[in-house]
């Protein structure tokens, strides 16, 4: 027992810029999107821990237009909430050092609101070179690629780079992601092209979180419009990132994600930790069936193409003073198993993000994002907490104002504080829990992560 305590100790302890390849999860990871290249050393075998933890302070207000406000008596009822401390989510993270150029990285969800217990979120193989294949050429290619295998973060687009990931919330100048979430782990290989700025991504990856060996029988009405095949997904990314001079860096790419069908394609559900808003948009209290405050589901999870563009845009006033921006356009397009007709989702977000202080260590920010999606009509299911009446189908408009300020104390620890109104529009005038929805107020959160 004491071998394994000095063991693991041991690991604790090694130089931290072994893993020079791989994100770090402090400060300097920021504006950090598909990995650099850089040359390390390879002196051994290397084990390096680290941990993230969000702490959540919640005051928000959320009404909606049903009359009977009861939640004790009626399930389209608002939870009536009060503000508090919401439960704080952590991550664990096991970096590796295998071999030179071959880097192993596993994440657990170690606390959440979707996943109380433990889970392993995903693990991934890193190439930076090939040491096991001797070749000229392909060492000259692995000068400016990188290639991943193994069950890890969908790569479509820029901004799940910039999002809250369970207890890691130090990337995110907002206490939210998107309203429409794009973000999912699957099994797959992916392989990232940077040379001289020009930015590629092509991957390959089974098109399910959780992915299921049964058969699909197209007979039954669940699969009546699928192909009836477990068919993989495919993404591709292209643009390029450049540092233009000293002050100024900008950063354009497209992406695109597409499936011909799957039994549960979970790219706009795929998070396992739930959102950093709680206590609002529900009738229940916040739990692990109560996860998502404030985002939008699409329910695309059969077949399914979705585009995205990015723009980001850094300029270095001075010293000590910077401006960002980030703007996201998405397009999606697609279907549940059971539906025959595809249904459209878009989603617009941009934000602006001042960053001051001799190591930016303090910074204030404003985001609007907005989403206009099609809705399937939804039956009455008497179980439960959010639609027992029968809705038809719609067209919803949800837009989101943030605006935020926050303080590196140090490039480990991080503290934020937001304020929030987001609406919801055109839902039908039914007895239905998002008719007439909004929130607002103010939220506020401790970051640690190292």
């Amino acid at each position: 027992m004491k071998r394994t305590i000095l063991t693991v100790a041991t690991a604790l302890l090694v130089s931290s810029t072994m893993f020079a390849q791989l994100r770090a999860t402090d400060q300097t990871g920021i504006n950090v999107f598909e990995t650099p290249k850089t040359d390390t050393q390879f002196t051994g075998k290397k084990v390096e821990f680290g941990a993230s933890i969000a702490m959540p302070y919640i005051a928000l207000k959320n009404s909606n237009d049903v009359t009977n406000q009861d939640p004790t008596k009626n399930t389209e009822a608002l939870f009536k909430n009060s503000p508090n401390f919401a439960l704080s989510m952590a991550n664990l993270y096991i970096n590796s050092y295998l071999a030179d150029g071959i880097t192993l990285q596993v994440t657990m969800y170690l606390a959440s609101k979707h996943h109380n217990e433990t889970w392993v979120k995903g693990g991934y193989v890193q190439f930076d070179k090939i040491p096991f294949i001797k070749m000229d050429l392909l060492d000259n290619i692995m000068k400016f690629t990188s290639i991943k295998v193994g069950q890890m973060d969908v790569n479509y687009g820029d901004a799940h780079f910039r999002r809250s990931d369970g207890g890691n919330a130090i990337y995110n100048p907002f206490m939210e992601n998107y309203i429409m979430d794009e973000f999912a782990t699957e099994i797959g290989a992916e392989a990232d092209v940077n040379y001289k700025g020009l930015i590629g991504v092509a991957g390959i990856t089974n098109g399910n979180l959780n992915p299921s060996l049964a058969y699909i029988d197209t007979t039954q009405i669940a699969t009546k419009y699928s192909n009836g095949h477990h068919n993989p997904s495919f993404l591709l990314k292209l643009g390029f990132d450049k540092q233009v001079n000293k002050k100024f860096r900008a950063r354009l790419t497209g992406s695109v994600y597409t499936t011909a069908g799957s039994l549960s394609n979970t790219l706009f559900g795929g998070d396992r930790t739930g959102s950093n808003y709680s206590a609002i948009m529900y009738n229940a209290a916040p739990g692990t069936g109560t996860a998502f405050n404030g985002r939008f589901n699409p329910s695309l999870t059969d077949k399914l193409t979705t585009f995205m563009g990015n723009l980001f845009l850094k300029y270095n006033l001075s010293d000590e003073l910077s401006v960002e921006s980030f703007t996201t356009l998405e397009s999606a397009k697609g279907r549940k198993p059971s539906e025959k007709l595809e249904r459209k989702a878009n989603q617009f977000a941009t934000d602006l993000v001042l960053r001051f202080g001799k190591a930016e260590n303090f910074f204030v920010g404003a985001r609007y994002n907005t989403v206009s999606a099609d809705v399937a009509a939804a039956a009455g299911a008497a179980n439960s907490t959010t639609t027992l009446m029968a809705v038809p189908a719609y067209n919803v408009d949800i837009n989101r104002l943030a605006i935020s300020g926050g303080w590196y104390v140090t490039k480990n620890i991080m503290a934020k504080v937001e304020y929030a109104n987001q609406k919801f529009k055109n839902v039908p005038n039914v007895n239905y829990i998002l008719n007439g929805y909004e929130f607002h107020g103010l939220s506020a959160e401790a970051v640690i992560s190292f």
